[in-house]
Parts: C-alpha cells; structure tokens; sequence
C-alpha cells in the first residue's frame, strides 16, 4: 500500500476534527506560522543573492548586533500573525517590550511569544538557523493583550515548535499530543508530515556545549563535561562531541538521535544566555512531548515563571536520562562526584 501524503493543513485538521470543542481559531494561528515559515524560507535559500545578509548596524535588547535576516524575520512574523484576529498580543527576542496588534485589528485569545531566527551569528557562514515560537492561551480580559499574558510558565503553553532552515526545511511542533515534524517540499509549496510521533532515545551518545567557556563553568558542570568524555564502555561513554552554535540545530539533531544540549551559567552569565520565553521554554515542551526532559539544572524548565521578557535561564535539554545525571551533577549528588572525591582525597596515615 502506498505512503499516505499528508500536508501539514490536512494533519491539522485531521487532529482538529479529533476534538470537537476546537474552534478553528488555534488552527489558523499554527497555519499562518507556517505561511510565515515558508516566506522567510524563501529568503533563506537566496540570501547570498540579494542584498539580505550582513548587520543591519544596529544592536537589539540582547546587546548582540541584529542581522538584516533576523529583521526581515521578525517583520514577516508579525505582519502575518497580527493579520489573524486570533491573537491578543506578541512577544519577540528582538523587541524591548511586548508588541500590540496593530490599531483597527480585531483581538484573539492566543499569545505568542517567539525568536524570528535562533542562531543568526550563523547566517553568513550558511549554517542552519531556525524559528522558535511558543503559543499561549491569553489570560487577560479587556482590551488588547497585556505584559501579563507574555509571562507565562511554560506548563501553559497550548503549541510549541521550532522551524528549522538548512539543506532541506522542517517544521516540528507539539500541541500536548507527542510531536511531529514537517518538512518542507518547495516543488508543491507545502510542509508534508514526515516525521510522524517523534521520541528522543531515553539516553543518548552526543553532547553539545560550547567547551571555550569550560573554565568560566562551575565546578559540577565541569565534571559533568569530564564525565562524558571519559572512557567507560559499561556507561556508554565517551560521548561524541557535536555543536553546531546554533540552537534549533543541536537541539534537532539530538531530538533524533538522542544526547544532552548544555548551555550552564558561567561567571560571566550566571543565568546563562537563553531566554526563556523565546527558547527554553517552548524547545522544553517538544522535548518532554518527545520522551525528553529541560531543566536549568535544578528546576524543571517548564515551571519557570519568568519576571520578565527577556528573562533568562542555563538550559539542559535532550534525553531524559542525560539531563537527569546532568542535575545530579550540577546538585553535586551524582555517584561519580563522590567517587571522584574519595580518589582525589589523601590517603590516610595510621
């Protein structure tokens, strides 16, 4: 029998027609986000042709140089996702405060919150870059949607996904109901489901972390990194190192194949350097729809109440069972730590 083609609209509706209660509106929202996908797309594929890459000379909230693709990113998003009516108000990493739809537009009851293009410092190296956006049910109740609704913990989250831009384009999403991906067929201009219920591996062979940092790191980090790479046939180790520095990268490889993305705290950023609105939040809900686990190390990431925007957290995401030793280690309760400890101790003398 042959396989089933299904677009990324019909598997909408499919699963729409599964709950009857459902209004149609979430369904427009999660379908303008992929219009907007495939624009930005477009322009992805041919920005070494057009006058697109490079800075665009000025610095965004984060204090990093915003490239001319983030910003054309960023415009096509809000441009789509305002014309909708479903939505109350958006959220960007490139945007100091939180962005109203625009005046005249009729008001929704979902939330989005969303980082235009993860990993643009990649974009003229044509290294995968990706769009990461977060939905919310929207919890104010007059008027247009306020501060309140944006800051959210990410238990709240009624979608989540990330779209990923590189040789070929996907676009991978959960709604509470396991996870799905799409990739991208520019011949007949559609998202067709091609990785159907997806599960990260319960432990992993790979991790991903951005080692130039390792001696800012704490000492639980280091070890946890120390651990990995030392050679234990019974525990599986070493791991392979792979970093891409880009986030929707490492993290949808290990969504694959299973490992461990690191991004700790370190003396020059205690809390990090993802936001948790923007990243960790929604990549934590497609792992832990996955099979997987995100945690910041001593708290489950999808807890996080965040006091503001562009608050944010160290991240340890991917298999269940690596993020769980990653916890222990940075708590200092891991068995090795001990173990570590009694042979670095001096021998007693009688």
């Amino acid at each position: 029998m042959p396989h089933r083609t299904i677009t990324l609209s019909q598997f909408i509706l499919e699963q729409e027609r599964r709950h009857p209660e459902a209004s149609g509106e979430f369904t427009r929202v999660l379908t303008d986000l992929a219009l907007a996908a495939k624009m930005i797309n477009r322009e992805v594929v041919r920005a070494g042709l057009v006058d697109i890459l490079g800075e665009t000379g000025t610095i965004n909230i984060q204090g990093e140089k915003v490239q001319k693709l983030d910003r054309f990113a960023r415009d096509v998003i809000y441009r789509v996702l305002s014309a909708t009516g479903q939505l109350a108000v958006l959220a960007s990493e490139e945007d100091e405060d939180i962005v109203p739809v625009p005046e005249g537009q009729p008001v929704g009851k979902y939330v989005v919150n969303f980082d235009p293009l993860d990993g643009s410092s990649n974009i003229n190296a044509n290294v995968n870059i990706g769009t990461i956006f977060s939905i919310l049910p929207r919890i104010s109740r007059d008027g247009n949607g306020d501060l309140a609704d944006c800051l959210q913990p990410g238990t709240r989250q009624v979608c989540a996904g990330y779209v990923m831009y590189g040789s070929s384009t996907m676009l991978v999403y959960t709604t509470g109901n396991g996870v799905h991906g799409f990739t991208f067929e520019p011949s007949v201009g559609e998202f067709l489901l091609s990785h159907a219920e997806i599960h990260i591996p319960e432990r992993g062979r790979i991790y991903s972390v951005n080692e130039g940092n390792y001696f800012k790191w704490g000492e639980g980090i280091k070890r946890y990194v120390d651990w990995l790479k030392a050679e234990d046939a019974a525990a599986g180790h070493p791991y392979s190192a792979r970093y891409v520095g880009s986030l929707v990268a490492d993290f949808h490889r290990n969504l694959l194949y299973g490992g461990v993305f690191l991004y700790p705290g370190d003396r020059k950023n205690p809390k990090g350097k993802l936001r948790i609105l923007y990243e960790a939040a929604p990549l934590a809900f497609v792992a832990e729809q996955a099979g997987g686990a995100a945690s910041n190390g001593r708290q489950r990431v999808m807890e996080l109440i965040p006091n503001s925007l562009h608050e944010r957290t160290p991240l340890f995401l991917g298999s269940k069972r690596d993020v769980e030793d990653c916890e222990l280690f940075v708590q200092e309760k891991h068995p090795a730590i001990r173990v570590d400890r009694r042979a670095a101790s001096p021998a007693r003398t009688r």
